[in-house]
């Protein structure tokens, strides 16, 4: 089965239990609109022509918003997958960086080759590959290493192939194509390509365009209907959900807001997977995203500790004031 680190399954290890008092916070879906607007984001498809900037101008402008940030580059000719985030959720972008993306790719073979071969060259590109970015590429030109996830042909007409590919952000599949050809004796090149996931985001039934954003704030703005632009606008937390999380006491949420560290009587459950130095995400009871931080225990260590700090804060999401201050300076 493909996976890409986002496909990560956790189980949840139980520390201990509490109620959350629905007087403070709420469930990221249900935040008033305005509050929606403020930290949400649009599991975008982009269309080939306009760049990725470009989008963001215009989400900025369709929504009335001053602040908003893409989740990774697409090319002006390539379309598909765009997460845009919006205003406070802009803090979350670099947080897919690690999940994977994924890719359909139209690549054109130079010449006539077996088929049998191009398979074996396909097993010979998936792990850890070395690549040299393009002439054209915004980084400097050295040889890094990017990590290929899956490599799957799906058809073939003629000279023309079509794969999917499962591969490390900041991968160049037209340099995989040209590298593909090369290796298979025959030249090749990318001739078309589309995103079809970045992390937790692809193409399912969370993915709109921009015509069904603004029509959706039209909904909102003009008749007072919310659930259209609720479709569009997703909660932030989906962010997030394939870091691991931890789970924290309404009586720690405000202190972890205001930068503080979060201590482990603070902790109600924590999910598998964490060592030292992972990036978590630090959730409330009611399912909110409060903080990113570093973990400084693994997730059995937090599970069996009674003291000591579990996690110091990367970048604070929620904002102070949201829960009561149970806390002394």
């Amino acid at each position: 089965m493909n996976k890409l680190p986002a496909d990560e399954k956790r189980e949840v290890l139980i520390k201990a239990s509490d109620y959350t008092d629905s007087d403070y916070g709420c469930e990221p879906d249900s935040r008033p609109m305005e509050k929606h607007l403020e930290l949400g984001v649009v599991n975008l498809d982009k269309v080939p022509g306009p760049t990725s900037h470009e989008v963001v101008s215009w989400v900025k402008r369709i929504l009335r918003i001053k602040k908003a940030g893409h989740g990774g580059t697409l090319d002006p000719k390539v379309s598909g997958i765009l997460p845009i985030a919006l205003q406070g959720a802009t803090k979350l972008t670099q947080t897919l960086l690690p999940a994977g993306k994924e890719y359909v790719t139209f690549m054109h073979v130079h010449e006539d080759f077996d088929l049998e071969e191009l398979q074996e060259v396909f097993e010979d590109f998936r792990g850890t590959i070395t690549q040299t970015p393009p002439v054209r590429a915004a980084v400097k030109r050295r040889p890094r290493e990017r990590d290929i996830y899956y490599l799957d042909f799906i058809e073939r007409s003629g000279n023309d192939v079509l794969f999917k590919v499962g591969c490390e952000a900041g991968t160049y599949i037209r340099k995989l194509c040209h590298d593909i050809g090369q290796a298979l004796g025959t030249g090749a090149h990318m001739a078309g390509l589309r995103r079809t996931r970045t992390g937790p985001f692809g193409e399912d039934e969370t993915m709109s365009n921009m015509h069904d954003l603004v029509d959706a704030y039209h909904f909102w703005k003009e008749d007072g209907v919310e659930w259209p632009l609720r479709e569009v606008v997703l909660p932030a937390e989906r962010m997030v959900e394939h870091l691991p999380k931890i789970v924290v006491r309404d009586s720690a949420v405000d202190a972890l807001c205001r930068g503080a560290d979060l201590a482990a009587p603070g902790v109600l459950s924590v999910e598998t997977g964490i060592g030292q130095g992972t990036l978590v995400a630090e959730m409330s009871l009611k399912g909110e995203l409060i903080a990113l931080a570093n973990s400084k225990m693994t997730s059995e260590e937090i599970i069996g500790a009674d003291s000591g700090v579990v996690a110091s804060p990367e970048r604070v999401v929620m904002k102070p004031g949201v829960y009561p201050k149970e806390w002394s300076d």
